[in-house]
């Protein structure tokens, strides 16, 4: 069956999101009486993995993800200091600072959105998201943007991609596919959505054994370019 549209993930899919997030960090954290060595931003990764998983299994809310995984933070390193505010300054930080593109991707967008209706399907903050699709030019790529705060509920959400869908009238969910780097929130939520799945699994990432994944994929991906042979093929 042909493929008419193709849904991409946004963080670590397409932009660099951790090299991203490293340079706002290392900006605002100064600001509130941290030094942020690799450990510190070791540290905050960690746990803002782990709030996003939490969201991704119904367990938090998108605004206690943004406060508590700083909460976290600053209590761990014994600071003093309001998450919720430090989250805000970090946010407007990266919705404003350098975005990094993933090895191929401007490449691959180029090749596929001549043939193919691009869709961008990503979870965060409407302002955020908006701002670095700006900066990086990557909001002239897609035909639609659907990010989770404007549409009201988060990926993997049955009701994220109903509102996707909602959009596209005479796409069939068969005749789509999602690429994206999360076996939670892009391949099982896109599977459950009807979709193919594409997982972006870039080469030394560590590949948990099948009957530990959140869902398996149609297909796997080392490189952004090996999409074009797996669309070619079918």
């Amino acid at each position: 069956m042909a493929i008419e549209a193709i849904f991409f993930d946004l963080d670590n899919t397409l932009l660099d999101f951790n090299r991203a997030e490293r340079a706002a960090l290392q900006k605002v954290l100064p600001g509130y009486g941290i030094t942020p060595t690799p450990e510190v931003l070791a540290r905050y990764h960690e746990l803002n993995d782990y709030h996003w998983k939490q969201l991704e299994l119904g367990n938090l809310t998108r605004e206690q993800v943004m406060q508590y995984r700083f909460d976290r933070l600053l209590e761990e390193l014994g600071v003093s200091g309001d998450g919720a505010r430090l989250s805000d300054a970090y946010e407007n930080q990266l919705a404003a600072g350098e975005n990094f593109y993933i090895e191929g991707a401007r490449e691959l967008l180029d090749d596929l959105k001549e043939k193919y209706m691009l869709c961008l399907a990503t979870n965060g903050a409407a302002h955020v998201q908006r701002l670095r699709l700006h900066n990086s030019g990557l909001d002239k790529d897609f035909a639609h943007i659907f990010i989770s705060e404007e549409l009201g509920a988060d990926k993997p959400a049955a009701a994220f991609y109903d509102v996707c869908f909602a959009a596209l009238p005479g796409i069939k969910r068969e005749e789509t596919v999602m690429v994206g780097d999360s076996l939670t929130s892009d391949i099982k939520g896109g599977k459950a959505a009807g979709m193919r799945t594409v997982w972006y699994c870039p080469k030394g990432q560590r590949r948990p054994a099948q009957e530990q994944m959140a869902a398996i994929p149609d297909k796997i991906i080392e490189t952004l370019g090996e999409l074009k042979t797996i669309l070619a093929i079918g």
